[in-house]
């Protein structure tokens, strides 16, 4: 029966390196990523900002750690995942747990880009090049030794180590800077490869729909970064098509703040009772903002809790969403409005949570769903056609580390029993502002001003304008600190035990 399974298992395997073969032979290089392969190649030794040692994988590479990275905390869902998974023998890399973490003997270094969050929204203000080049750093990152001790540090350490693997664990950097990275490493020659959550959200949704099942559809719920590269629809019509399966209708929700409401970015929520002047101007849903346009005919099936807005509910242009339930309640009842307003009448059945923030609220997104279905309206209920009574929710972090898993299996990168010796700690770091840069423009808080961050261009590399630290929890907000607590054990512990 293991032989069978094993059997089976490999076809699947061999199946879906089709994908990962043909992204390891990256294409042309585009001009971000040329001019960031010339940067680096201008400091081999790793010393300036934004380049690494490139002789760092000349020995045996086995040992080093797996590297992770997102935009800011969401991806530590995907860290989570990887940590707990349980879904292969260890031994002969077969499918089935066998009461083993998969990546018992693994260590990782995790980086959230917290100066430069939320990735979603440089695509809306035009910054999709300086995106790409923001991805770019964040590999070049993780691929080097070069590091802050702190913000207030004179000069880098160097003695962080390299990675062997890299995991997107952000959609907006899968979408829009997966295949840059892919062509920067095939560049440098280094013998690294990368992964990210896209792919492996399309495959969950694949894996889900049955052979002969009636059209299902699917909604994803992603930043408008992601949603905007139209990542999700292409990959999920791939992975189906190839499977032999029908293809689903697929509706996107493109959120302008859960994220970053999330992170407790003041850009879309602070507390009630501030003052301060210079937190500068709110980006989140509203009257007149465009991108999240708040509907006054709707707020009855938004149903917003009073006690997380700012604003009068009966003057809706003065409303200002001011914590995340009312954030989720925003995205999934404009969800529903805009598919219900297309007149295809199918009912959602699948919502991927396609930002990896999203699983901290999955539980707050299904009733958010819930709630809308029940809306009632002149003793009907509009929405009760168009949004299942049961949704299943793919998210993609448990896919993501089982892809991880396969690929180190193929090459064979498993860390080697015992080999982990005094280094064994995983290392989690966050990028801040630099407030000893001269160009930088910063708010009182020392985050890094809105008009400044989406403002820069690609292309200058010689500043320095965020830096990488050890995380600390201290430094972030204390909402989401409780998230990670209660949601995430195995990270919490790691972050405990590491850098606090």
């Amino acid at each position: 029966m293991n032989i069978i399974r094993t059997t089976i298992w490999l076809a699947v395997v061999l199946a879906q390196q089709k994908f990962l073969i043909a992204a390891d032979q990256a294409g042309e290089m585009s001009e971000v990523v040329k001019d960031f392969v010339d940067h680096t190649r201008q400091d081999s030794q790793g010393t300036k900002a934004f380049t690494f040692d490139m002789s760092a994988w000349s020995e045996d590479i086995r040992n080093l750690p797996i590297g992770v990275f997102d935009s800011g905390i969401g991806g530590l869902t995907v860290q989570e995942a990887i940590l707990s998974l349980d879904a292969f023998h260890n031994d002969n890399y077969s499918p089935g747990p066998d009461g083993r973490r998969d990546f018992k003997h693994e260590r990782f270094i995790y980086f959230g880009d917290q100066a430069n969050m939320p990735y979603g929204n440089y695509p809306t203000a035009g910054r999709q090049n300086f995106l790409k080049e923001l991805i770019l750093k964040d590999a070049a990152f993780l691929l080097g030794r070069r590091y802050w001790s702190d913000p207030e540090a004179d000069a880098p350490q160097f003695d962080k180590l390299p990675v062997k693997a890299i995991v997107i664990a952000c959609n907006t950097a899968t979408a829009w800077g997966m295949e840059e990275i892919r062509q920067a490493t095939a560049a440098w020659k280094v013998p690294v490869f990368v992964i990210g959550v896209v792919e492996a959200g399309a495959r969950g949704v694949m894996e889900d729909i049955k052979s002969g099942d009636l059209p299902r559809t699917v909604a994803v719920l992603a930043t408008v970064g992601t949603c905007g590269s139209n990542a999700y629809p292409t990959a999920i019509g791939r992975a189906t098509g190839l499977a032999g399966k029908r293809a689903p209708v697929v509706v996107q929700q493109g959120s302008v703040g859960l994220a970053g409401a999330i992170e407790g970015d003041p850009a879309f929520i602070r507390p009630a009772d501030s003052t301060d002047k210079n937190a500068g101007a709110y980006l989140g849903p509203s009257t007149e903002n465009k991108a999240g346009l708040l509907n006054k005919e709707a707020l009855a099936v938004y149903g917003f809790n009073p006690a997380g807005l700012l604003g009068d509910l009966k003057l809706p242009e003065s409303i200002r969403l001011n914590s995340v339930i009312n954030y989720v309640r925003y995205d999934v009842a404009t969800l529903a409005l805009n598919h219900k307003a297309t007149g295809k009448g199918s009912a959602i059945d699948t919502v991927v949570l396609g930002c990896t923030h999203f699983p901290l609220v999955k539980q707050e997104i299904l009733d958010a769903f819930a709630h809308v279905r029940a809306y009632e309206q002149n003793g009907e209920r509009p929405f009760e056609s168009v949004i299942a009574e049961n949704i299943t929710v793919i998210d993609p972090a448990e896919m993501t580390a089982k892809e991880l898993f396969r690929e180190m299996a193929r090459r064979k990168l498993f860390c080697q029993p015992g080999a982990e010796g005094k280094s064994a700690k995983d290392l989690f770091f966050m990028s801040v502002a630099n407030t000893k840069c001269p160009e930088v423009k910063t708010k009182a808080d020392g985050s890094l001003g809105d008009d400044y961050k989406y403002g820069r261009q690609p292309g200058a590399l010689g500043v320095e304008d965020t830096i990488c630290i050890p995380m600390q929890l201290s430094l972030l907000p204390v909402s989401t600190r409780n998230l990670i607590q209660s949601r995430l054990p195995e990270v919490w512990t790691r972050l405990n035990n590491t850098n606090n």
